[in-house]
């Protein structure tokens, strides 16, 4: 396989492990339920892909939770509420993480073909530095490992959308031009972060944060179920930008490759 590529560069929970992006879900809801306020499915994904700090902010501005909060709390959420969140939040992260670093199908052999092609692979995330270091290691033991990760700690705290995770990669994977690289995830904050890069950008479909489905309840939908599901996914992540999209890794090096 040769192709344009000199590297690509993945996206974590969601993309290449954590089937459906539910570790940070989970801990999302559990910290806000603490506060009295039950954030829907739809509320908490939404921001999927910032870092986590500014994904709590958002929640915390979105018009019903904002008015939730208010009843709840009687005022308007404020910088240091969503500390406190944060700071119910990233513990209940913290003890889950390890059983959340699987990788998702297909990411394995894909990254194997990438590499055997001489791309090189590199990563960014929503997470800190503190989660990765529970993650990576764990990914790592199960299959998966990039060349290279960095969290918005690397990058003063600019997580997605800015692009300077994609630069920092781009740096230290020796890229020669933006249009070289491309940069693969499974939320909108993914798509938005690698077009402000100028990298080529690809959404997944099955197994996203967009998606929102755990592998059991994909599997056990129907074969025009999971089309509709593919196609839902797929025109968010268009109309949010993005160049290509694929519904598993195992697409990924045809696809670069056709790109040549």
């Amino acid at each position: 396989m040769t192709n344009r590529f000199e590297a690509v560069i993945f996206d974590w929970a969601g993309t290449t492990v954590d089937y459906g992006c539910f570790a940070p879900v989970r801990a999302f809801q559990e910290a806000f339920k603490e506060f009295g306020i039950e954030p829907t499915m739809a509320e908490t994904r939404k921001p999927m892909g910032m870092l986590k700090h500014d994904h709590i902010n958002t929640m915390l501005h979105m018009n019903r939770i904002a008015r939730a909060w208010e009843d709840e709390h009687g005022a308007a959420p404020t910088d240091a509420d969503v500390d406190a969140v944060y700071s119910h939040f990233e513990p209940k992260l913290l003890s889950i993480l390890d059983g959340f670093a699987d990788p998702k199908p297909g990411v394995v052999d894909a990254v194997a073909e990438l590499r055997a092609a001489g791309i090189k692979i590199g990563s960014t995330t929503g997470y800190t530095d503190k989660m990765m270091e529970i993650v990576v290691p764990k990914a790592a033991e199960n299959g998966y490992a990039p060349d290279f990760w960095i969290s918005p700690d690397g990058t003063n705290g600019f997580g997605r959308p800015y692009p300077y995770m994609v630069f920092k990669n781009l740096e230290k994977l020796g890229v020669t031009d933006v249009r070289k690289a491309a940069k693969v995830g499974d939320t909108l904050s993914d798509i938005r972060e690698g077009k402000n890069a100028g990298v080529f950008t690809i959404g997944v479909t099955e197994g996203s944060s967009q998606m929102a489905l755990s592998e059991d309840e994909f599997n056990a939908l129907s074969e025009a179920e999971k089309a509709k599901a593919r196609a839902a996914a797929r025109d968010a992540f268009v109309n949010a930008g993005a160049d290509a999209v694929i519904d598993t890794m195992a697409e990924l090096p045809t696809l670069l490759a056709q790109l040549a």
